[in-house]
């Protein structure tokens, strides 16, 4: 029996939404926001270790949610389509929630600060050359 287009609409549109289903994900989503972000500095906004972000990451970018560029030994994720922070802010709404209150979790630093070497240049004083 051949599917009905309804039912194939509805799949591709649950498709991302149940990618970003879990509270985690939103807010690896936010910690990225309109910039981009290292794992280090995930580590450092959500207090998780890196292994589980990772694990997290590669969901999200299993299903085209993030693109990622690596720069020597560190990658930087980035929202594929930033439209995706309007559809969290949404379902904040939803939820009860003043959207208000969501903008500012949603970080807008291209290269947010953390304590990573990446992320925090090393200064070389004149004394230590």
């Amino acid at each position: 029996m051949k599917r009905q287009p309804l039912t194939e609409i509805s799949e591709k549109i649950s498709a991302p939404l149940t990618a970003i289903a879990s509270p985690q994900r939103i807010a690896i989503l936010l910690a990225i926001g309109l910039g981009e972000a290292c794992v280090c500095h995930l580590e450092t906004s959500l207090g998780w270790r890196q292994a589980y972000i990772s694990q997290h990451l590669m969901s999200l970018r299993k299903a085209d949610i993030l693109l990622d560029r690596r720069e020597g030994r560190y990658v930087f994720y980035r929202l594929k389509d930033a439209s995706l922070l309007d559809l969290i802010t949404a379902s904040a709404r939803l939820s009860g929630l003043n959207p208000e209150a969501i903008t500012p979790l949603i970080n807008t630093q291209i290269n947010p600060s953390c304590e990573c070497p990446q992320c925090s240049p090393v200064i070389i004083s004149a004394a230590s050359l």
